[in-house]
């Protein structure tokens, strides 16, 4: 094979790759920020409510703009949702942003706070940010997850403490943005698979907080993810931050295949507090962890770092379902 064909292979397959989605598939309704059409809507919750609540599927067509909201999804039927982007592979270039700042203090619980909240089964959501622009301070959560198959494909999701509150049911975040600092990905009982993610860390703190109560199957699965710095981080940083501490008892965490850049503590993991460890009953594993983040890293007996045929036992289908295959997308996997 001449260059040249290997070359117009390689720019055919980034192009691939690289698709656009800039205009509405047939049939959504529209979001446009300023719109004086008749037809489209100027914010997300306006076209929210304009969907039938019944079995029928629906989509909705996001322009770029930022959409200052809390967007709130309990319809029954197969809902999905699509942000203006050159680049579908990617949250990189994202161009729709919802954002909200609203503390958990504020409005009576963690997932009242959430900027966008999905109470539904059945959903997608494609390429648009979601910001909680709260702070440090306490919890402040960008998006409230309580459905069953629910994918997040290329999104963007940021906040400080408890930005990601993945609290039941089935769900994948794939090719997607994590920003946090502070306990950033926690739950109770959802069934969470995040892969091929850059998972960012904004201050001191633990990734992750999980807070499975009982001996249940659920998990949560990492694989693929990059855990880097983020930008203008918080002082003192460095060398205080861990994969997770364990919000409840049963808490089950597993990270495959996971390049660290960012200053980790050398512990890797931590107890939730010295006076109360919570590490009677729980799972925190590791497999293949590499990067400058975790050099020397000395690990605490409570972690378990796993061969390459347990590793294998935490895939997709374990976390999520071996179903996922009906409602995973599987460009994104």
């Amino acid at each position: 094979m001449t260059p040249r064909i290997i070359i117009s292979l390689l720019l055919f397959t980034s192009t691939v790759l690289a698709a656009s989605r800039t205009s509405p598939p047939s049939g959504a309704l529209v979001v446009r920020a300023g719109t004086s059409t008749s037809g489209e809507y100027r914010n997300i919750s306006a076209a929210v409510q304009a969907l039938p609540n019944d079995s029928s599927s629906r989509s909705i067509f996001i322009y770029p703009g930022t959409y200052n909201e809390q967007v709130y999804i309990t319809r029954s039927g197969p809902l999905t949702i699509y942000g203006y982007t050159s680049d579908t592979s990617s949250y990189r270039s994202n161009q729709v942003n919802i954002v909200a700042s609203l503390s958990a203090q504020q409005a009576g619980s963690n997932d009242a706070s959430g900027t966008l909240r999905i109470h539904k089964d059945n959903f997608k959501l494609y390429n648009v940010n979601v910001k909680n622009g709260y702070g440090a301070g306490t919890q402040a959560i960008a998006i409230s997850q309580y459905g069953n198959k629910v994918g997040l494909y290329g999104c963007g999701f940021y906040g400080y403490q408890d930005t990601l509150l993945a609290n039941q049911g089935t769900q994948v975040y794939l090719k997607g943005y994590i920003e946090g600092a502070t306990d950033f990905i926690f739950g109770r009982q959802g069934l969470a698979y995040f892969g091929g993610n850059t998972i960012a860390v904004t201050g001191p703190g633990w990734v992750t907080a999980s807070g499975r109560q009982s001996n249940d199957s659920g998990s949560y699965v990492f694989d693929g993810n990059t855990i880097v710095l983020g930008s203008n981080p918080a002082a003192g940083t460095s060398g205080k931050v861990y994969l997770g501490r364990p919000w409840d008892q049963y808490a089950k965490v597993v990270f495959k295949n996971t390049v660290i850049t960012a200053p980790f503590n050398k512990a890797i993991w931590s107890v939730w507090h010295d006076d109360e460890q919570r590490i009677d009953h729980i799972l925190f594993a590791e497999y293949n962890t590499t990067g400058s983040g975790v050099q020397g890293a000395a690990r605490p007996s409570f972690a378990t770092v796993l061969s390459a045929s347990q590793a294998a036992q935490y895939t997709i289908g374990t976390a999520v379902g071996s179903d996922y295959a009906s409602w995973v997308d599987a460009s994104y996997v």
